[in-house]
């Protein structure tokens, strides 16, 4: 015989305050869980969707990063003569890249933070079909213009459409800005490759990465083996979206478990203000437990009771700490990308399988909580319990 569970609702409405001292405990839990798990998924997402399955990154064997490659005019040009390159007017779609690091006044704190600074070739519009100008225009080849994402402006002193900045020696002008759709290059600066050579003074026939633009990424295991069979390649071939979900791996993995060692830490209290709450709902239905184990419900009934009612709770204050996260979506913030040393910008995802995640994290609480005062108010002895009324 199954008690009702109008019984469990009634009862919780009779004793609303010490059920919501539970629910909030769940709620500010799960909250936190949430946009953990938001701010490293933003961040991943971020990284990756800066590679397309059509393009390849090339870089000098070994090395970890742009930052730290070097591939030069001569091998760029033995790249774009390898099977499965795309062509637009009998040109091979490769955009040789410089990458270089400058300092910046962020606009919030007025604090410097370093920028990347990617000399592409005047093609890379072509290379990256996913980042479209929005405003302004592109720069023109040879000449100390620059164009930036659409994450720079709002974050940066002086980087602003129209205006002049100085930086590696260089008086420069910002004539464009892009949107990369919400990848990484939202938060870079672009110029031509050949003047930020030769405003840092670095050989003109040298770059530190070459992004190829395939006909179809079904090429690519047969672009990779004429590249990796060429003797005078030796460079490092990956899928560019590879290469940038890697980037994320270090930053993804410390917000990941600083962001676990908090959320622990507010679980064991949610489940010791669970285990409270249970425990004086049990205490103070002591009458209630006792007669109906005397009118006959089983005492896996009473368990079964006392089990759903922590389990609603514990739905609620999920939901509820859900609800409160989800303005979070969306928000911008920024950090320091351990791969490139350099500041990026990204949001906030909160998804579908992010609340969901949320949700039954909260229940997981619930049951940990409620198991042990459910067994308590089953095993309490009739007899004792009518007794101490």
């Amino acid at each position: 015989m199954a008690i009702p569970i109008v019984y469990n609702l009634r009862s919780m409405r009779a004793r609303w305050l010490t059920a919501v001292a539970a629910v909030l405990g769940i709620a500010g839990t799960v909250g936190v869980f949430v946009a953990m798990l938001a701010l490293a998924h933003g961040f991943k997402a971020t990284l990756v969707n800066s590679g397309s399955p059509e393009n390849v990154l090339i870089r000098r064997a070994g090395s970890s990063a742009e930052l730290d490659g070097s591939v030069s005019l001569d091998q760029v040009q033995a790249v774009e003569n390898e099977p499965g390159v795309a062509r637009e007017g009998g040109k091979p779609l490769v955009s040789p890249e410089a990458v270089m690091i400058a300092g910046f006044n962020l606009k919030e704190t007025g604090t410097n933070a370093n920028v990347q600074i990617r000399g592409v070739s005047p093609i890379v519009l072509k290379v990256r079909p996913n980042v479209k100008m929005i405003a302004g225009r592109f720069f023109e080849p040879g000449l100390a213009e620059l164009v930036i994402g659409k994450n720079v402006t709002s974050t940066y002193e002086g980087l602003e459409l129209g205006k002049t900045i100085a930086f590696g020696g260089q008086t420069w002008t910002v004539v464009g800005v892009f949107d990369a759709g919400g990848s990484a290059f939202d938060s870079e600066v672009w110029a031509d490759s050949h003047v930020l050579n030769q405003v840092y003074k670095r050989p003109e026939n040298l770059y530190q990465s070459a992004t190829v633009r395939l006909a179809s990424k079904g090429d690519f295991n047969s672009f990779k083996d004429a590249v990796t069979a060429d003797p005078k390649l030796t460079v490092q071939v990956d899928h560019e979206v590879e290469y940038y979900a890697r980037q994320s791996q270090v930053l993804t993995q410390l917000i990941t478990i600083l962001g676990g060692l908090v959320v622990l830490i507010m679980g064991v209290g949610a489940v010791i203000g669970a285990l409270n709450t249970m425990y004086a709902l049990v205490s103070e239905r002591s009458r209630e437990i006792a007669t109906m184990r005397a009118i006959g419900f089983p005492a896996t009934s009473i368990v079964l009771s006392f089990l759903f009612e922590a389990l609603v709770i514990a739905f609620i204050g999920g939901l509820i700490g859900c609800l409160c996260v989800l303005r979070l979506n969306g928000y911008t913030t920024g950090t320091m990308n351990m791969q490139t040393f350099s500041h990026m910008a990204f949001a906030f995802q909160i998804t579908p399988i992010l609340l969901v995640t949320g949700v039954l994290f909260a229940l997981l609480m619930g049951l940990i909580g409620g198991v042990p005062p459910a067994i308590r108010a089953a095993r309490r002895p009739i007899a004792v319990a009518l007794r101490e009324l």
